[in-house]
């Protein structure tokens, strides 16, 4: 069942704090926890009380998340949908090659948030869709989702702090050194709504790190381990291009499909907080077949 009521255990480091301050410490936003005192969420040891109330050692707080709208504009739809990882807080999922993460003009029902609708509409759950680290549509491999305000509220706070630890794979033209960093901007290319480009007057601050795994010298391919500092729009696909090392496929930036049809990028870990226990979350996804076809035998 869907978490709707959260509950702590007040300790003593905790004793003589105000609710709101526990309720700030704990990841709830100013506006989440208006919210809740305006729905009359919060209640101590089963009595209703307000965001001012100073708790004492032992005693149990009651948090009640607010009735949220199901997504009723995202159409359920029957998609392939690889979950990787599930609780009552969290979705983990293994995204696959040419799904968008949203629905757009001219993809209205073929999108990850269709599959994900359909899920929940078929475990008779309210599902409100939200996604944390996205992922393009030719992009596969790992992305969560929240499956409530809270957890969406602490992720999306990890996420901006670049707390939330996301390592890719990619396979990229020519021999790349042994490991590198791109500190180079990015902006919008001139004349494009989706393109970008390097831009050391106009762009902002991107910052990539890669190491190689292995070289196919026979393709004269590389594949190679990424992490980013920056989140900023195609960074990884501008960045390997700005120092001779496109993703091949790549329709935007190398449209060399000898090898692939799509940009062979992979989201191949995600480490992160859980948002409601605590505990240090780590998950991996092998590269897909096309990928792997890239690469030596017996890889």
């Amino acid at each position: 069942m869907r978490r709707s009521v959260i509950s702590y255990t007040i300790g003593e480091r905790e004793d003589g704090i105000v609710l709101g301050q526990f309720l700030k410490a704990k990841g709830f936003s100013h506006r989440l926890t208006v919210r809740i005192k305006a729905a009359q969420g919060l209640a101590v040891d089963g009595i209703a009380v307000y965001a001012g109330y100073r708790l004492k050692t032992g005693q149990t707080v009651e948090v009640t998340l607010p009735e949220e709208e199901d997504s009723g504009n995202i159409v359920p739809v029957k998609l392939p949908l690889s979950i990787v990882y599930e609780d009552e807080d969290i979705l983990v999922i293994n995204k696959d090659a040419g799904v968008p993460i949203h629905p757009s003009q001219g993809h209205y029902d073929n999108t990850l948030a269709n599959a994900v609708s359909w899920y929940f509409h078929e475990k008779g759950e309210a599902f409100t869709y939200r996604v944390i680290n996205r992922l393009d549509r030719d992009t596969t491999g790992l992305l969560v989702l929240a499956r409530h305000m809270l957890s969406a509220c602490i992720l999306s706070e990890q996420m901006a702090g670049r707390r939330i630890r996301r390592e890719y794979r990619a396979i990229v033209l020519g021999h790349t050194p042994e490991e590198g960093t791109v500190d180079s901007p990015i902006a919008r290319a001139e004349g494009s709504t989706i393109e970008r480009r390097v831009d050391h007057e106009t762009g902002e601050r991107a910052v990539t790190h890669f190491r190689t795994l292995l070289y196919n010298e026979e393709k004269d391919l590389s594949l190679v381990s990424l992490s980013l500092e920056t989140g900023r729009t195609h960074q990884i696909r501008v960045h390997m291009r700005s120092i001779g090392h496109p993703l091949p496929g790549d329709f935007l930036y190398c449209p060399d499909y000898r090898y692939i049809s799509r940009q062979p990028l992979h989201s191949y870990l995600l480490r992160f907080e859980h948002p409601i226990t605590g505990k240090e979350m780590e998950f991996t996804a092998g590269l897909p077949e096309d990928m792997k076809q890239l690469l030596p035998s017996g890889i």
